[in-house]
This record gives C-alpha cells, structure tokens and sequence, in this order.
C-alpha cells in the first residue's frame, strides 16, 4: 500500500470518527436539557417504586447497556468478515437512528433511542480505531490513533457549541437532521475511499486475549476508572445545566456546550502530541499519569463554587448571559480534564492495538477494551444519578475522583510487582 493510499484511507476514517463523535457529544450535551424537559418522576413497576433518580441513571446506562451487547459481536464479526463492511452497516443504522431523536415524547422512548445509539456508536468506534490500528505501523499507533481521537474531539467541540446555540434557537429536531446527514456522508467517503479489509480470523479470539498478560494488567486499571470517567464526564454539563434547586447552575444551552468543548479541546490538542510521546517512552507512564490527575481534578470540582466566589466570578457575558460564580471555575476544570485525558487515552488504546495486531484479533482486543469498560459505564451513572437526588450534586464528583485514584493505585502495585522500579517505563 502507497504512503498516499495510505493517508487517503486515515483520512476517511477520521472522518467516521468525526461524525460518530458529532452524534455521541451532542447527547451528553443536551442530556440535563432533555432531564429538564422530560421531568423524570418516580414510578412504580410491577409494583417496585423506581426512583426519579434510577430513572435519570438510565439516561445514560441505557445507552451503555446496549454498548455493553453489542461489542462481543460487532468485535467478532469485524475480525471475522470485512471491517469495512460492518462499519457500513453501522453507519447506515446511525442515519436512521439519529432521525428517530425527535420523535423522543418520554423517558422510556428516550431511553430506548440512546440505547439504540448505544450499537451505532460502539460499531463505529470499535470499527474506525481497529483499522487505524491494523493499517499503521508499529511505531507510529499511538500517533495516529491520537490524531482518529483528536478528529473525534474536534467533532464534540463543534457539536457541543452547536447543539446548545440550535436549541437555544430553535429546539431539538434540526440538531439531528444535521447529524443525521454527517452519517450519511461518513458512509459515502467510506465506500468510496476505505479498501476492503482482507484479514481473517478464524475462531474466537476473545479467548486468547484474555489472559494476555498486558490486557490484564491494564483491566486491573481500567475496570475502576470507566466508572470515573462515566460518571464525572456526563456530570459535568448536568451539573452547568441542571436547575440550582437539584444542585446545579441552571445555565443557557452555549454555556452547556462551554462547559463540555473545554474538555474536549484541551484532549484534542493534547493528542496532537501525547500519542507520539507514547510511542517513543512508553505505555505505562501516560496511562499512570493522566489517570492519577484526572482523578484528582475531579474531587476538586465541587470547590467551583467556593473558588468563583472567592475570585468574584459571577459575572454577565455576551451570548452565555448572567453566570454564577462556579461557572467559569467547572469551565476551568473541564479543561484541565481534558489535559489529564489526552495523557492516558492514545497510550491505552494503541496497547490494545499492539496486543490484538501480535497475537491477531485487533477488533476482539478492542472489544474487550470496551467490555472492561462496561460495568463501570452502566453503573456508574446510577451510583450518579442516586448520589445526585439522594446526597448531593459534590459527591458525585468525589465518588468518581476516588475511583480513578483507586484505579492508579491497583495499576502501580501490579506494575511494581512485575517489574520493581522499572514499572512505569517497562512498557
């Protein structure tokens, strides 16, 4: 394969990368806006009280609920078959999928269409970063996985600015006509500039990988920090836009979108880079450090409203209006999120890639990537949700810092007991 071949097939699948990060960020976005708009009220189910705060968990575990399903086949068959092909498949589902948004009327159909983006997102993600991974070379992974994520990124600070200025102006539906076209065109650059995918995997290579000893090492870390990492991402525009009698600051659709593309910008920058560094010293230490930190930004997000006030930061500004003084301080460490992210995310995930590319299987070792992840996805934003209601919007925050810091720890100790001072540069 040319070197130009080669660039023309990257770009393609930055592109899919783009238009799944567009739809994706776009939801977490609006996701306190749909909890203001739907008013979830405890219920009752085959007589069992179900909580106004399960029922705002779901808002998100149904989305990874229906992620957690999806990756063992979808890893499957992308090894098995054509990649290509399945992301496809994917992408034409998520064009139909993202047109049913504004047909949502309740908490059960809104439920039930993010579970439905749940698939889509997880094709899309689990396919775009397997080929990134299978058509780049050893050395050079990281690097461009950071730059497929940094595509992704530069989709959610666009699709978080956008979706909160369209729904100031003009509600929910046009947001998903316009991801809903993003889709369309994702396929269309797909079938007309990615080669078919000729590798072949015969069997069930989620059994081998399993007990690679690197994968389990990075489970030991990864298990605990999804839940940090699901429950502090989502929380953060919830707690900007929720009302301030639910613990939040209750503030306009750009200044949601604000709050999520501060993350997302500082990471994509971040990416830029950090994946080359990875590549040249080193898995480990990237992932030990960004976890670490972001843990320990999160537990100092609760303090946005002390700081503001003590910085005078409640202040009045055009197009995000009257402002309360936590806000720009959440502002301040949703970036700084975003910095610790771009640390650990391109080191983690060309692990996964070298490991699937050695010992074949690159779309099952990213699966059980995403499966890791899953208990933490699903019940971390319940943990939020009854924490949220039943405690209070800081704890949260707190919860989701000591996980990642959990995380950490359990990584060093199994890193140092396998390779003593050496750890966090052995791989």
């Amino acid at each position: 394969m040319s070197n130009a071949d080669r660039r023309t097939q990257f770009w393609a699948l930055y592109l899919t990368r783009f238009a799944e990060g567009f739809g994706f960020i776009t939801l977490i976005t609006l996701l306190g806006t749909y909890i203001n708009t739907l008013d979830p009220q405890a219920t009752t189910v085959l007589g069992v009280t179900v909580s106004a705060g399960f029922i705002i968990g779901m808002y998100t575990t149904g989305f990874t609920l229906a992620q957690t399903v999806a990756v063992v086949p979808l890893a499957w068959a992308g090894d098995r078959f054509d990649k290509r092909t399945v992301l496809l498949g994917v992408l034409a589902v998520g064009a139909g999928v993202y047109a049913l948004f504004p047909l949502v009327d309740s908490s059960a159909s809104f439920i039930l269409v993010r579970a439905l983006q749940g698939l889509v997102v997880t094709g899309a993600g689990l396919m775009t970063l397997s080929l990134v991974g299978q058509i780049a070379d050893v050395g050079t992974r990281a690097d461009k996985i950071g730059k497929a994520n940094a595509a992704s990124f530069a989709a959610s600070i666009l699709g978080s600015l956008s979706a909160g200025a369209i729904y100031d102006a003009v509600g929910f539906d046009p947001i998903f006509t316009v991801i809903a076209l993003l889709m369309v065109a994702a396929w269309v650059v797909t079938w007309l500039f990615l080669d078919d995918d000729d590798t072949r995997i015969e069997g069930f290579p989620f059994s081998d990988l399993a007990v690679n000893r690197r994968i389990l090492t990075m489970t030991s870390f990864r298990a605990q920090y999804a839940f940090a990492v699901t429950m502090v991402r989502t929380w953060v525009p919830i707690y900007a836009s929720t009302t301030m009698a639910t613990g939040g600051l209750g503030v306009t659709g750009i200044a949601i979108g604000v709050t999520v593309t501060a993350e997302k910008a500082t990471n994509m920058v971040g990416q830029l880079f950090t994946g080359r560094l990875s590549d040249a010293y080193g898995r480990s230490l990237f992932v030990f450090a960004g976890g670490g930190a972001y843990g320990a930004i999160a537990m100092a997000i609760p303090f946005s409203a002390a700081i503001g006030t003590a910085l005078g930061a409640d202040v009045t500004l055009p197009l995000l209006g009257d402002l309360p003084a936590a806000y720009l301080p959440l502002v301040a460490f949703s970036g700084l999120l975003g910095v610790a992210d771009s640390f650990r995310e391109p080191a983690s995930m060309a692990l996964f890639a070298d490991e699937g590319t050695d010992d074949g299987g690159v779309a099952s070792s990213f699966g059980i990537r995403e499966l890791v992840w899953r208990p933490g996805s699903v019940a971390g934003p319940l943990i939020a949700g009854w924490l949220m209601v039943e405690v209070s919007m800081a704890s949260v925050f707190y919860v989701g810092g000591a996980f990642a810091i959990t995380g950490v720890a359990s990584f060093l100790a199994i890193l140092a007991n396998d390779h003593g001072r050496a750890a966090l540069t052995a791989w």
